[in-house]
């Protein structure tokens, strides 16, 4: 099961495992009675604003823009935003995957900016017609590295552990995205509100995680209860 986000603002909501490890072997079973944290993530006070200004193949790339570093609605609530739990190590089945997931780069942007996957195969495209060199970072060790000098070049890689990557161009220094490689299904995306919604967790003590690239991460302890739903209302504050 996959979910991707175009849009800038990189928010992720977690209940995760440990970024720069292996990933425990998640077991599913039959979660009977299982609960439900709700809520929804919000930002106060003044939008982050980037200056993105292409210095190199501006007839591809673009002119100047402003980016925000948090996508907020008109209420506060923050968008494109990953939710999940702490180090499950048993629960829910995964959803369908459909297809291998994808990180594009058009117009010497990553599309999408944000998405989160299993713990599995992705694949690298170049949809522009400049040479793009993809490089993936879990912390400070890579993750991928690669060249794709002609447009429509798609390169498969393994994503092997649970935790973010960061995603840049060595060639287009202000190109940047994420990827959340989750270890579990308990993960959701926020909406335009700034909503989540994760289900049918087993009964317990949990840890979730908001992680935005801007922000940085907050943590939270929540206690689940069977057939009961726990809702929360998260603030996100620069640290």
């Amino acid at each position: 099961m996959k979910n991707t986000l175009p849009l800038a603002g990189l928010i992720y909501v977690v209940v995760v495992g440990a970024a720069s490890c292996p990933a425990a072997a998640y077991d599913v079973v039959n979660v009977s009675g299982g609960g439900t944290i709700e809520g929804r993530i919000v930002f106060k006070g003044n939008v982050p604003i980037k200056k993105i200004i292409p210095t190199k193949n501006r007839e591809v790339c673009g002119a100047p823009r402003d980016e925000p570093q948090i996508r907020v609605g008109p209420d506060g609530g923050v968008q494109d935003g990953v939710v999940y739990l702490k180090e499950v190590a048993k629960g829910k089945a995964w959803g369908k995957e459909d297809k291998t997931p994808v990180l594009d780069q058009e117009h010497c942007q990553f599309r999408p900016l944000l998405q989160v996957v299993p713990i599995g195969k992705i694949d690298i495209l170049n949809s522009d017609p400049v040479l793009h060199n993809t490089h993936g970072f879990y912390g400070q060790r890579t993750a991928f590295n690669l060249a794709l000098p002609d447009k429509g070049m798609r390169v498969t890689r393994e994503l092997p552990r649970a935790g973010m990557v960061r995603v840049e161009c060595d060639a287009h220094g202000w190109m940047l995205a994420h990827i959340y490689v989750a270890d579990s299904p308990y993960y959701a995306l926020t909406g335009q509100d700034g909503a989540f919604r994760i289900t049918d967790i087993p009964p317990g003590d949990y840890t979730l995680v908001v992680s935005q690239y801007y922000v940085g991460d907050t943590e939270s302890t929540v206690t689940v209860k069977a057939s009961e739903t726990v809702k929360q209302v998260i603030e996100l504050q620069k640290k």
